[in-house]
């Protein structure tokens, strides 16, 4: 994969996606007892896509904008902002794993 261009690279993540997107909408399909056409799920994908990219973008974003190289938690959370359910979602995940981590600590 070393020698492969980002566009290669590109290529063979959208790819993946679309067959992993194609796989969920296929199984809604067979459980709702619908159809879809092929065109729909390349439409899904490219949405999704454009979404990956956008959080990708944004992630990076408030990692540079705090001065740092890494996307930590708080990046994911700022993200989350707008979205109370989801936050409240990653919150909560985030507390409960640095409570396992400090106790973990703490037993040593």
């Amino acid at each position: 994969m070393a020698d492969e261009s980002d566009e290669e690279i590109r290529e063979q993540l959208k790819g993946a996606l679309w067959f992993a997107v194609g796989k969920m909408v296929d199984e809604e399909t067979l459980r709702r007892n619908r159809n879809v056409t092929p065109q729909f799920i390349g439409a899904l994908t490219e949405m999704v896509w454009t979404q990956i990219e956008n959080v990708a973008l944004d992630l990076e974003n408030f990692s540079r904008h705090a001065g740092r190289t890494t996307i930590n938690t708080d990046d994911v959370l700022l993200l989350a902002r707008r979205n109370q359910d989801l936050h409240t979602i990653i919150k909560d995940f985030v507390d409960k794993q640095k409570a396992t981590k400090a106790k973990g600590k703490s037993k040593r």
